[in-house]
Protein backbone atom coordinates (compact mmCIF):
# COMPACT_ATOMS: atom_id res chain seq x y z
CA UNK A 1 0.00 0.00 0.00
CA UNK A 2 2.53 2.50 0.91
CA UNK A 3 4.23 1.33 -2.42
CA UNK A 4 0.96 2.71 -4.18
CA UNK A 5 0.94 6.11 -2.31
CA UNK A 6 4.71 6.73 -2.80
CA UNK A 7 4.29 6.30 -6.39
CA UNK A 8 2.07 8.83 -6.97
CA UNK A 9 -0.92 6.15 -7.36
CA UNK A 10 -2.77 6.70 -4.83
CA UNK A 11 -6.08 8.59 -4.21
CA UNK A 12 -5.47 12.44 -4.68
CA UNK A 13 -5.83 14.81 -1.77
CA UNK A 14 -8.63 16.07 -3.19
CA UNK A 15 -10.96 12.60 -3.09
CA UNK A 16 -9.12 11.56 0.74
CA UNK A 17 -10.22 15.00 1.81
CA UNK A 18 -13.99 14.34 1.12
CA UNK A 19 -13.62 10.69 2.32
CA UNK A 20 -12.03 11.41 5.73
CA UNK A 21 -15.23 14.16 6.10
CA UNK A 22 -17.39 11.82 5.87
CA UNK A 23 -15.85 9.56 8.26
CA UNK A 24 -16.03 11.91 10.68
CA UNK A 25 -19.26 13.34 10.26
CA UNK A 26 -20.33 10.21 10.41
CA UNK A 27 -18.47 9.68 13.56
CA UNK A 28 -19.92 12.62 14.99
CA UNK A 29 -23.75 11.43 13.90
CA UNK A 30 -22.44 7.80 15.52
CA UNK A 31 -21.50 9.16 18.73
CA UNK A 32 -25.42 11.42 19.16
CA UNK A 33 -27.51 8.72 18.00
CA UNK A 34 -25.96 5.30 19.37
CA UNK A 35 -28.64 5.00 21.56
CA UNK A 36 -31.18 5.09 19.07
CA UNK A 37 -29.70 2.70 16.60
CA UNK A 38 -30.27 -1.07 16.73
CA UNK A 39 -26.98 -3.56 16.54
CA UNK A 40 -26.25 -3.63 13.28
CA UNK A 41 -24.41 -2.60 10.09
CA UNK A 42 -25.80 1.11 9.01
CA UNK A 43 -25.53 3.10 5.76
CA UNK A 44 -23.87 6.72 6.36
CA UNK A 45 -27.41 9.36 6.38
CA UNK A 46 -27.20 10.97 2.95
CA UNK A 47 -28.11 13.61 4.52
CA UNK A 48 -24.08 13.45 5.76
CA UNK A 49 -22.71 12.51 2.16
CA UNK A 50 -25.09 15.55 0.11
CA UNK A 51 -23.52 18.30 3.18
CA UNK A 52 -19.58 16.66 2.16
CA UNK A 53 -21.00 17.30 -1.31
CA UNK A 54 -21.85 20.90 -0.78
CA UNK A 55 -18.87 21.94 0.70
CA UNK A 56 -16.64 20.46 -1.70
CA UNK A 57 -18.06 21.91 -4.18
CA UNK A 58 -18.34 25.39 -2.80
CA UNK A 59 -14.87 24.85 -1.88
CA UNK A 60 -14.40 24.70 -6.02
CA UNK A 61 -16.43 28.20 -6.58
CA UNK A 62 -19.41 25.48 -7.64
CA UNK A 63 -23.06 24.39 -6.51
CA UNK A 64 -25.60 21.83 -6.53
CA UNK A 65 -28.86 23.33 -8.48
CA UNK A 66 -31.99 21.98 -9.56
CA UNK A 67 -33.32 20.93 -12.58
CA UNK A 68 -35.34 22.76 -15.04
CA UNK A 69 -39.05 21.92 -14.95
CA UNK A 70 -38.47 20.42 -18.91
CA UNK A 71 -35.59 18.10 -17.32
CA UNK A 72 -38.11 16.95 -14.42
CA UNK A 73 -40.31 16.20 -17.39
CA UNK A 74 -37.96 14.12 -19.06
CA UNK A 75 -36.38 11.98 -16.15
CA UNK A 76 -39.92 11.21 -15.00
CA UNK A 77 -41.15 10.36 -18.40
CA UNK A 78 -41.30 6.76 -19.70
CA UNK A 79 -41.99 8.08 -22.73
CA UNK A 80 -38.34 9.67 -23.35
CA UNK A 81 -34.88 8.27 -23.08
CA UNK A 82 -33.37 4.92 -23.45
Amino acid sequence: RLVNLGAAEGHPASVMDMSFSDQALTAEYLVKEAKNLPAGVHEVPTYIDKEVASLKLKSMGGHIDTLTPAQDMYLNSWEHGS
